[in-house]
């Protein structure tokens, strides 16, 4: 699969990536060497860019996974990976880096962002963490540093912060999760943001463009809208079986069916009680009555009843519904 330079960095990326998260705890739930043999499989059939972060809990995955494979000049081929921190602090975001680099077994990190950075003053309460990953760049542990977010305003602010190496925004044809400010967002106007970080010398690298597993039924229209977007260098897609991994790679060299249209009728809705903020929207939207209020004043489903339909994925405004 041929690479891709990442905006102005030194990093070379295939045009389709690894997304951990999905074989982890939260979701998936692999054993460690099932985990790991998935990724290794992808590395062999040419894909070359991963992402994780601390709140995935998934860096035992990629340890296992890129042992025995040299680092070097001499091996250009050597993996390129992203994590992630949601700190704030300058400290929190020094123990994320250190733990980043003891448990995944690394000397550097190819891309550290802050995870999940929302309107303001999300981003001035981060000023330190932001200053730890500028510091650690300088040392040379990191060679590029940015920032992922769901957010329009946030990515079109990136295009304007110099120290800004690369933006991973969630963009997808349908809209959803997209946030501006705080209210919803379109991807007509997250296109325009990723532009403006593309001209800037940003790499972009997109997320969710299945929607959290809500658009996987339009498997290669939602990929084509991704990929076909000019400012994007890469599309970051969440892997949790090897036969993902292969109709991936088809859709990449272009022999995938473009009538493809994937089995998921063993797939159910989740709510990820990490991101739900209780609004209700689900529930007033559910048609046959599935989601309910739990415990804890948060939406959880009935799987007895869920009918899977997916109407209840575009109201939720912080992309908390997923469909695996």
């Amino acid at each position: 699969m041929k690479k891709r330079k990442l905006g102005t960095t030194d990093l070379y990326v295939t045009p389709v990536a690894f997304g951990v998260l999905t074989m982890g705890g939260s979701q998936m739930d692999l054993p460690l060497q099932e985990g790991a043999e998935l990724i290794r499989y992808a590395i062999d059939q040419g894909i070359n860019f991963f992402d994780t972060a601390q709140y995935y809990e998934t860096y035992p995955y990629l340890r296992e996974a890129l042992k025995g494979i040299e680092r070097s000049p001499e091996n250009p081929d050597f993996p390129v990976i992203c994590t992630k921190c949601l700190g704030s602090a300058y400290e929190e975001m020094e123990d994320a880096i250190e733990e980043a680099l003891e448990e995944m077994d690394l000397e550097t990190i190819d891309i550290f962002l802050l995870h999940e950075v929302r309107q303001d003053p999300d981003w001035n309460m981060r000023a330190g963490a932001w200053q730890c990953l500028q510091d650690y760049k300088e040392k040379g542990v990191i060679r590029a540093i940015g920032v992922s977010t769901h957010h329009v305003d946030v990515t079109a602010k990136m295009a304007h912060i110099p120290e800004c190496d690369v933006v991973f925004p969630l963009i997808n044809f349908a809209s959803l999760g997209i946030r501006n400010g705080d209210g919803p967002g379109t991807c007509e106007e997250m296109e325009a943001a990723i532009q403006a970080c593309h001209n800037a010398g940003k790499g972009v690298f997109a997320m969710k463009a299945f929607g959290g597993g809500n658009l996987t039924a339009d498997y290669v229209k939602a990929l084509d809208y991704v990929t076909g977007l000019p400012g994007v260098d890469s599309t970051m897609v969440g892997i949790g079986k090897k036969e993902e991994i292969d109709r991936l790679i088809a859709y990449a060299d272009g022999t995938l069916p473009r009538d493809y249209v994937p089995d998921i009728s063993h797939k159910r809705i989740h709510i990820d009680a990490g991101d739900c903020e209780g609004c209700g929207a689900c529930i007033r939207r559910c048609p046959n009555k599935a989601i309910h209020w739990n415990q804890y004043g948060l939406a959880a489903v009935d799987d007895d009843v869920c009918l899977t339909c997916g109407y209840c994925a575009p109201v939720c405004p912080v992309r908390a519904i997923i469909l695996f």
